[in-house]
């Protein structure tokens, strides 16, 4: 099938709220994908920060095969093994007692979400259900995580949004301050914000976050859907701060492009969501935990967000040179491989200056490039992404 026929009936069946590239991609391996014409791409989209090893990692295949000839689904009312392992393996490396597997970032913040308010209303009052955000966040598109999510242009049109949230302008402890009350159940944010630009708080913030919900009795969650599993340099984000939440979600790259959602939580929390509660028919399939748990073991014995934090600071140092050479770069911030390039003109041609020299990147906002490539990224796709950005970033300047 010829490639224009393939998009002319994507723009034919599917639903219009996507803004697709002009591609269609047919093959992946390792940190390069290739479309439909055999045209070969530099991947450092990841999948939105998902493929963390890579496209096709042999690990990640070989447990697909098995577990495909072996059990794929039997839902929650049976033990599996897979799912058993998994838990266990992300409780051994967390601060977590207790996990609750889903399908994606948002239905894990929406258990957050559910599990927050009523641990509130159990432990404290039946007015403790309110969760404080942060402006210029993302949480997710249910219509709970879209009206914790910080950014009015996710919610428009689907208003009413749910009750009970606050926001108030992220890394500012004085502002999260004035807006805890007696009805605050929860604080969430998000360790490094994604999709908001890639705005590392400061050294303080998190930290602050954790003593603010220690005197109030809030509890602290942490969204690390996209910072988890060895994204930011280390297998949490939250390890960079020294503090540890009381709930986190996870998603993304936790099975490498298979899709899986992760709540992992204390035990005193957890313990409110007794039998009937909350509930996921795929939720921590035998298939999808078989993958997760080839993946993070992988991450784990093979040291990946080491890795990563060697390769994140060879390409913010060759991103800061680029700045300083006059090609329109403001700031490059980030940790890892979650690395934003603030510039003084809109993304979007950068980017499709970059795909048309065979590198893919994302935007997180209108004026932020965003790098997120496979963990597993070497020196020499590093200085190649560094080439074409350069190149891109001189063609478009004003």
């Amino acid at each position: 099938m010829d490639t224009k026929t393939l998009l002319e009936w994507s723009a034919r069946y599917h639903t219009p709220n996507y803004g697709r590239t002009p591609i269609c991609l047919v093959r992946g391996d390792g940190v390069r994908v290739w479309d439909s014409d055999g045209r070969e791409y530099l991947d450092f989209a990841a999948g939105i920060a998902v493929v963390a090893l890579g496209h096709c990692h042999p690990r990640v295949t070989g447990a697909i095969r098995e577990v495909a000839a072996t059990l794929l689904h039997v839902s929650n009312l049976y033990h599996t093994a897979p799912q058993i392992h998994l838990a266990k393996l992300l409780v051994e490396h967390s601060f977590a007692d207790r996990v609750f597997f889903c399908n994606s970032g948002a239905e894990a913040n929406e258990a957050a979400l559910k599990l927050a308010r009523k641990y509130g209303k159990e432990r404290y009052a039946s007015d403790r259900y309110e969760v404080i955000a942060t402006r210029n966040s993302f949480h997710g598109r249910t219509l709970a995580t879209v009206t914790a999510t910080g950014q009015e242009k996710y919610q428009h049109g689907f208003e009413p949004l749910m009750p009970g949230f606050k926001h108030v302008p992220y890394n500012d402890l004085r502002a999260m301050e004035r807006a805890i009350d007696g009805r605050t159940a929860a604080v969430l944010v998000e360790a490094i914000q994604g999709e908001g630009g890639v705005n590392v708080p400061d050294d303080d913030y998190l930290p602050g976050l954790r003593k603010l919900c220690d005197e109030s009795g809030a509890l602290l969650i942490l969204d690390e859907v996209q910072t988890g599993v060895g994204r930011t340099g280390r297998l949490w984000a939250y390890e960079h701060a020294g503090v540890e939440p009381d709930v986190m979600t996870l998603a993304k790259a936790l099975a490498n492009g298979v899709p899986i959602g992760a709540m992992l939580c204390r035990a005193d929390v957890a313990s409110v969501l007794t039998p009937g509660t909350h509930a996921s028919t795929f939720g921590g399939t035998p298939f999808v935990t078989s993958v997760a748990l080839a993946t993070l073991t992988t991450v784990i014995s093979e040291r990946i967000p080491e890795h990563a934090a060697r390769m994140g600071r060879e390409l913010m140092d060759g991103l800061r040179a680029l700045a300083a050479d006059g090609t329109g770069v403001r700031q490059v911030r980030g940790k890892g491989l979650l690395i934003g390039i603030d510039l003084d003109r809109a993304a979007g041609p950068v980017v499709e200056a970059c795909r048309e020299a065979g590198l893919l990147v994302l935007t997180a906002g209108d004026r932020v490039l965003r790098l997120t490539p496979p963990l597993i990224v070497q020196p020499d796709d590093c200085r190649r992404a560094l080439d074409v950005l350069r190149a891109a970033l001189r063609a478009t300047a004003r």
